[in-house]
């Protein structure tokens, strides 16, 4: 599979009520977001392991469940692939070759220099997890559901993170 979008469908069946072509597509649609969500994972466990600062413990510890929760999501866009007939590749090279966006770029960080990138980091995840749902409304309800649902826990995780951000008067610190 590469960034372009080409699926790797090898099942002779897919969901019943689903044509193979809009199958194709989403399960195309599918794993972007799937390679989306396994960096997300894995940029959280970074900032995790290496932010540091005022509030260290606070945003330290408001991470791992955000991880636990992207793991699920994860979990349930690659079992959805494989309903359709596809092949969920999560390798960590696969990853990298699929993603078009570029690695995280802070290594040990304060707190707000951290928490103003992965704000950015969510705004290209939960933007690019509308666009899908844009397709999917017209490929497949339940998947377009499924992203539907992730999204809610996504734009709160970005409102966890804004909060610290935030001044009294609702400007974020960039």
């Amino acid at each position: 599979m590469s960034n372009n979008n080409e699926t790797n469908k090898i099942a002779e069946f897919t969901a019943p009520g689903i044509n193979e072509e809009s199958a194709k597509n989403t399960i195309a649609t599918l794993d972007n977001r799937m390679v989306a969500l396994i960096d997300l994972q894995l940029t959280l466990k970074h900032i995790h392991w290496n932010v540091v600062g005022p509030n260290f413990i606070g945003v330290h510890e408001m991470l791992d469940p955000q991880v636990e929760v992207i793991r699920a999501m994860t979990d349930t866009i690659a079992e959805r692939i494989a309903t359709l007939g596809g092949v969920p590749v999560g390798t960590p090279k696969s990853i990298v070759d699929r993603r078009s966006w570029q690695d995280y770029s802070i290594g040990k960080g304060l707190v707000k220099d951290h928490l103003v990138a992965l704000d950015k980091v969510y705004n290209g995840i939960n933007g690019d997890h509308r666009s899908a749902i844009g397709k999917l409304s017209e490929l497949d309800p339940v998947s377009e559901d499924m992203l539907i649902s992730q999204l809610a826990d996504l734009e709160q995780f970005q409102w966890f993170v804004r909060a610290h951000l935030e001044s009294s008067t609702g400007k974020l610190s960039s």
